[in-house]
């Protein structure tokens, strides 16, 4: 079974036909909500907004162990996650879709792991290529066959928010080779691989990040929605076209 996390813009899916809603309790503590369960379009997947349906938990609060240890006792396999970012290159504009193949990680203070304590076994996952390419390639199968376009490859930064970089931040994050920023992406992408759930995101482009294009001066938070919402119609296209086997 295919489960879909959703971040920023995306607390529910529209064509979802839901059958059940479930809320489990994990080791670690609870969950952003209760597990939907139902059918897109005639295949069954499991939908979890990352924030909560209310999006009332910020990026750092999140608990990402408890989030993935979830989808995991619910018998899923492949995790789709859709995050908000911003657009660090300037090809990366607002409303740009995005399949990364990497991750860099800025975050502190997360509990990134399950191997700790003083009886877990000291574990070391390989993580050269963070994102599964079967579940890479769902997605961008996905957006061709709902002829939409998305970039193939880059860079996510994750920082630790829940406030926005500066400049300055944004041009270390560059030179380090960080094409998109956003917050949500790690520990996430590390806790499936650890699980050994397949894991990837579709990352969109709700603006230019700190210092870059028309947010030289400052961001315009106020305009973030609009592009946001817009987006998320051709997010669902594709995600109802990737869950199809």
């Amino acid at each position: 079974m295919i489960a879909i996390i959703g971040g920023s813009g995306l607390t529910k899916l529209a064509t979802l036909s839901i059958t059940r809603r479930e809320v489990l309790r994990t080791p670690y503590g609870e969950p952003s909500g209760a597990l939907t369960f139902g059918s897109l379009l005639g295949h069954d997947i499991v939908f979890l907004a990352r924030h909560g349906y209310g999006h009332t938990i910020p990026p750092h609060e999140i608990n990402y162990r408890a989030n993935m240890w979830a989808l995991k006792e619910a018998g899923i396999k492949r995790v789709i996650a859709v995050a908000s970012v911003g657009g660090i290159r300037d090809y990366f504009g607002p409303g740009t879709l995005v399949v990364p193949d990497q991750i860099i990680d800025y975050t502190y203070r997360r509990r990134h792991t399950y191997f700790e304590g003083p009886e877990a076994p000291v574990t070391h996952i390989d993580f050269t290529w963070p994102y599964a390419e079967s579940v890479r390639a769902m997605l961008l199968d996905g957006a061709k066959k709902a002829g939409e376009t998305v970039h193939d490859g880059g860079a996510y930064g994750c920082t630790q928010g829940p406030r926005l970089e500066t400049s300055a931040e944004i041009a270390r994050l560059e030179r380090d080779g960080c094409d998109l920023v956003g917050m949500t992406g790690m520990p996430e992408a590390a806790l499936a691989r650890e699980l050994g759930l397949e894991y990837a995101c579709l990352s969109v482009v709700v603006n230019h990040s700190a210092g870059k294009g028309d947010s030289a001066k400052a961001i315009a938070v106020e305009h973030l929605g609009e592009v946001m919402k817009q987006a998320m119609v051709r997010v669902q296209h594709i995600l109802e076209r990737a869950v199809a086997p």
